[in-house]
């Protein structure tokens, strides 16, 4: 086990949902944190509330504002890879493939190439983290589009560990955790979805960001854990 304190840790979609979750604790630690993200007004409250994090605007989108970034680090001792959007759920006979196709640009794609563009920062044996989700494994009706974006990129985990060594390259795979991802939807749809889930979860309730954000933690600081993906479900069935 190895302490997070100063250590470099980048972490991209570090604004909302899990990634800020993993900015407090790592941030509690006195970890050397830079917290990259989109939306304007909550990077101004991350600045607001951890005035020591380095808050910085970017949009993962865009190939050009990634290598603009990444051309000004170097030392990098654990990237995580938070990035997300809202959209590819739904029951594929009327799953629209245009709304999966911008999710594969909201996550696939900004974590590929956040990943890539960040391997000449990267300190030797440093550490990358994907979070990416329990669709890819799980067969939940509704996530068909999910999976196959999620299990994309949980495919690649163990060959990356292999090219890139020695960096490590992990990822946690979430379930059904209470983010604002769940933000797109009515409360009401929201709350019953939630119920409807927990009667399929072992521990009978959905999941807390600070939960998959320490699962994170544990992979930052052991050194032993290389091509995994650690589960963080709460035994979704």
């Amino acid at each position: 086990m190895t302490t997070l304190e100063n250590k470099r840790v980048v972490i991209a979609g570090a604004t909302s949902g899990i990634g800020r979750a993993l900015v407090d604790l790592l941030a509690a630690e006195n970890a050397d944190v830079t917290a990259i993200g989109r939306d304007p007004k909550k990077l101004a409250a991350l600045r607001q509330e951890l005035p020591a994090v380095k808050a910085m605007s970017l949009d993962a989108r865009h190939h050009e504002d990634v290598a603009a970034f990444f051309g000004k680090e170097k030392d990098i001792d654990h990237l995580v890879l938070a990035l997300s959007g809202g959209k590819g759920a739904g029951e594929f006979r009327t799953l629209a493939l245009t709304g999966l196709r911008e999710a594969f640009d909201e996550k696939f794609w900004p974590q590929l190439d956040v990943l890539q563009t960040a391997l000449p920062c990267m300190r030797p044996g440093g550490s990358i983290t994907l979070i990416t989700a329990i669709s890819a494994t799980a067969g939940l009706p509704g996530t068909s589009g999910l999976a196959a974006m999620n299990g994309a990129l949980e495919i690649m985990v163990p060959i990356l560990a292999r090219e890139l060594a020695p960096l490590r390259v992990n990822a946690v795979s979430p379930g059904v955790i209470d983010t604002p991802w769940w933000d797109q939807f009515t409360p009401d749809a929201k709350a019953g979805a939630f119920a409807s889930y927990s009667q399929q979860i072992l521990v009978r309730r959905v999941g807390r960001p600070e939960e998959v954000a320490a699962t994170v933690r544990f992979i930052l600081e052991t050194e032993y854990i290389n091509a995994t993906i650690i589960g963080c479900h709460g035994g979704i069935k």
